[in-house]
């Protein structure tokens, strides 16, 4: 952890990007997007040279702007890139810093009627714009994809939804396991939102995820914060991953929830909505994708505060039950600033991806 910081090697750029897809996004939320990139040392002056590329996803609340961002007693994901270079852990590649952010927080770079095509953006719009701008190897075995938290799930699943266009990726802490990790946190949220809560309910509308007005008076006072308290953040979190897992334009704010909003009691047919998006549901279902690609890594601190690492190992059993080649690990910590694992998945998906 010196306080040294050695002269930058790589080259940090940005461009804009103008998405079609995310023009539609229902949030309103900004379709022209500032996109980073970090350059391998060299990138100007070799015209003729072609390099495999990374996509780095953001977690919650985070996007590609704040990962390339100086960061305190540590390395900043542009430093790491560069010591990982001079150490000739990785070669010559290009890192793509994507921005993801949307008024609920985030997402989990799946399409999503009421957050927006994420998937569909990455996929079909900025890879292709990437390829198109810069001098890549444009190929599947040439790319892969990496992330933490909700970026280490979304490059799983897009992975395994798209080994077309990743090759390798790496999940570091992704969610898995809803049972465990979400289910947990939602008395919390049904506290939150109780306090947007106006008059008698229509139980019958409430029985079927509905809101009844108080997640939108909720969303209305915190778009119009400065600072969310930590319930409030959680709270906001959950109802990005409604609106991510179970979208319905019919209902109000454009999802449904799993709870009741006044007793709590899980309603099972929209809980089944987000368990069509566990990954460890999912294994079985993509197996044939998840063979193609060329590695896989999986890691997760076994004190996760969050507790995925219940959901990450049973992710690994479920992808040796299916005899899917892959590379798991854990470590002692918790699910926070854990960006030096990078050290090891970096050099893993590089030695899969170059030329």
């Amino acid at each position: 952890m010196a306080l040294k910081r050695k002269s930058p090697l790589g080259k940090i750029v940005s461009v804009w990007q103008s998405s079609k897809i995310l023009k539609a996004n229902p949030l309103g939320d900004p379709h022209v997007r500032e996109v980073r990139l970090w350059l391998p040392p060299g990138y100007d002056s070799k015209e003729k040279s072609r390099y495999p590329v990374l996509y780095d996803l953001a977690g919650y609340t985070g996007s590609g702007l704040g990962r390339t961002n100086w960061k305190s007693f540590g390395d900043s994901v542009p430093e790491r890139l560069d010591r990982l270079w001079r150490d000739k852990k990785i070669g010559d590649v290009i890192v793509v810093f994507p921005d993801c952010f949307t008024s609920l927080g985030g997402n989990q770079y799946v399409n999503s009627s009421a957050l927006g095509a994420y998937e569909d953006y990455l996929v079909e719009e900025l890879v292709p714009f990437v390829d198109a701008t810069f001098r890549t190897l444009p190929n599947a075995k040439n790319r892969g994809c990496y992330g933490k938290s909700s970026g280490g799930y979304g490059a799983f699943v897009l992975g395994m939804k798209n080994p077309n266009v990743w090759s390798a990726v790496a999940n570091h802490s992704g969610d898995a396991y809803f049972d465990f990790i979400y289910r947990r946190d939602w008395p919390n949220t049904l506290d939150e939102l109780s306090k947007y809560k106006r008059r008698s309910n229509n139980n019958e509308n409430l029985s079927r995820g509905l809101d009844d007005g108080r997640v939108k008076r909720f969303l209305k006072a915190v778009w119009n914060k400065q600072k969310l308290n930590f319930s409030e953040g959680h709270c906001l979190m959950n109802l990005c991953m409604a609106a991510t897992y179970d979208p319905d334009p019919t209902a109000p704010n454009g999802f449904r929830l799993p709870f009741h909003l006044d007793t709590g009691e899980l309603i099972p047919g929209r809980w089944g909505k987000w368990l069509e998006h566990d990954p460890i549901n999912l294994v079985k279902k993509y197996g044939k994708n998840l063979r193609k690609l060329r590695g896989i890594w999986i890691d997760c601190g076994r004190r996760d505060q969050y507790f995925i690492h219940y959901g990450s190992r049973i992710l690994s059993r479920s992808l040796l039950k299916q005899k899917i080649a892959h590379r798991y690990e854990e470590f002692d910590d918790t699910h926070s600033d854990i960006d030096y694992r990078m050290d090891k998945s970096l050099p893993f998906l590089f030695s899969l991806i170059k030329r």
